[in-house]
């Protein structure tokens, strides 16, 4: 049975074995079982499921997953952690802890082994700088995922799944909203962490798109994005002028815009149209 959502049985753990917390991997450990219990319910994972986890800590989350899904493999950077996830996970024969960095491992042999190469269910509990290199990660390696549910901070969640015309819509809000649909679940109060954080954090998920609108020539398309946002207050006349600025405000008048918005004010749909009219 799941007990490390209870805040005594944490602190109970870490004590046991004299945990020393470190900054850098962003360890802040979830007390709170209706949180857990929530997480679970928004990624959807039944005992069909082979979950990857990434950065269980001391094995909070790990323990309801194991309980929910079919298999989990749990990767873990830091090496101090493991024989403490070896101890909390001891009842569970479901469940294989990796100590390694999750951009350096296999993560499609992975799924191969465990998952017979069927989409994979991913949840993760990050720190913000990690979070857009892993997603990267599996957009770039094709990993084949049906879903996966991040825990960040509240003002990265909002960049996440940000609308258009909204202060935190920029170019990485289209980068990852062009691979998956994103939903911003809930927040989640800095008090049901331990240690207690400076910052609410929020639980966001990633559903893999299937046959939407893709641009024509993609690597023109990012770097279309990227040059509009360079310097966010300026227009799309000041920032494109490496392109053909008549051929984009014809686009665009089309959708009652044109060249003075700013990059902001454009949806991804439009931005792809500019682009395949470009190529």
């Amino acid at each position: 049975m799941a007990t490390l959502g209870i805040p005594q049985n944490t602190i109970a753990v870490l004590q046991k074995y004299n945990f020393n917390f470190q900054k850098k991997f962003g360890q802040n450990f979830l007390i709170d079982t209706h949180v857990l219990e929530r997480i679970i319910q928004e990624a959807g994972i039944t005992k069909d499921d082979f979950v990857l986890e990434i950065g269980p800590g001391i094995g909070t989350m790990t323990q309801y997953l194991c309980e929910s899904a079919r298999e989990v493999v749990a990767v873990e950077i830091d090496k101090n952690l493991i024989p403490i996830l070896a101890d909390t996970l001891q009842d569970y024969q479901n469940v294989t802890v990796l100590n390694e960095d999750i951009l350096k491992v296999d993560i499609n042999a992975l799924a191969q082994e465990k998952n017979g190469g069927a989409p994979i269910k991913v949840v993760a509990n990050l720190p913000y700088y990690i979070t857009t290199p892993i997603i990267t990660k599996f957009i770039e390696e094709q990993i084949d995922v049906e879903k996966i549910i991040v825990m960040v901070q509240n003002e990265v969640a909002d960049r996440f799944s940000a609308k258009t015309g909204t202060k935190s819509y920029n170019s990485l809000t289209i980068f990852l909203n062009y691979y998956f649909d994103i939903k911003k679940a809930f927040v989640v109060s800095r008090n049901v962490f331990y240690p207690k954080p400076n910052v609410d954090s929020a639980v966001v998920t990633f559903t893999k798109k299937r046959n939407t609108l893709k641009a024509d020539n993609e690597k023109l398309f990012f770097k279309l994005v990227r040059d509009a946002f360079c310097q966010k207050r300026k227009t799309l006349k000041n920032n494109l002028k490496a392109y053909d600025l008549d051929k984009i405000d014809e686009v665009l008048k089309k959708y009652n815009k044109n060249i003075t918005f700013r990059a902001e004010n454009i949806t991804m749909d439009e931005f792809i149209d500019i682009s395949n009219n470009l190529n």
